[in-house]
């Protein structure tokens, strides 16, 4: 059975001399694993098509027992993150959360929308990297299933107050009467505004605002320590790149 669709090589590993088995955020598959075959000795089109951050189009042999790919034609390589080792690691932890987030064999057009906008704006130096990690972590998040409650006060059903909460561990904010959990974080008005933004507006508007410095880095810390509360798991790609800023 042949499948042909578009994706992105999230990770690679060398399997043998010439073999190679990455994985792929397809749109139509969702995660897929595929050999290969003597990476090393094809074409060079098809070489560069299969490698980390590669996006493309690609024919995909389904055996019994594995995915190999065929046939891959290059779209987009972005050759740029490689100029940049902050913006290689972050790339590297945004294809990392693809891997554990996204669907396995199933859709998953939302989720190579949103790493494929992240790439190209962190390649091009276009948005902070601050601001590119809290959208992906957060609007990824909302894609799998977690998508947190920030309409309302979870218990009185308040818009707004001239202080909002929000518990990590519940994915609901609180005003300032009903917090109830240590564990909350108050929310600065403009945080509140761009998770809000993050988790419910368009695709095509998702990445156009903008926060301060300061409020930026709160934003970024809330959404990463959401994204560790919801899943308890530890993502080896943040550490690094945590290390790359110093």
């Amino acid at each position: 059975m042949k499948l042909s669709t578009d994706g992105l090589i999230i990770r690679e590993q060398q399997t043998g001399e010439d073999d190679r088995l990455v994985t792929l955020l397809t749109r139509d598959y969702g995660v897929l694993r595929a050999f290969v075959r003597g990476a090393k000795r094809i074409k060079s089109k098809s070489q560069s098509a299969t490698q980390l951050f590669a996006y493309g189009k690609f024919s995909i042999y389904r055996g019994k027992d594995a995915y190999s790919i065929d046939e891959a034609q290059p779209i987009e390589i972005f050759f740029d993150l490689r100029n940049d080792i902050e913006a290689l690691s972050l790339a590297q932890y945004f294809c990392e959360l693809a891997g554990e987030l996204a669907p396995v064999e199933d859709d998953a057009g939302e989720y190579l929308k949103l790493i494929l906008n992240a790439l190209h704006m962190l390649s091009k130096n276009k948005r902070p990297h601050a601001q590119l990690k809290a959208i992906v972590e957060l609007r990824m998040m909302s894609l799998s299933g977690y998508m947190p409650d920030l309409v309302a006060c979870g218990d009185c059903g308040k818009f707004s107050d001239s202080g909002m909460f929000f518990s990590p561990v519940e994915g609901q904010i609180f005003c300032g009467e009903c917090v109830h959990d240590h564990t909350c974080t108050a929310l600065p008005n403009g945080v509140l505004s761009a998770m809000r933004h993050i988790c419910y507006t368009d695709i095509s508007k998702l990445f156009s605002f903008t926060l301060q410095e300061e409020s930026m880095n709160f934003l970024t810390n809330v959404t990463e320590n959401f994204l560790i509360t919801q899943t308890s798991k530890k993502f080896k790609t943040l550490d690094f790149y945590k290390s790359m800023k110093g």
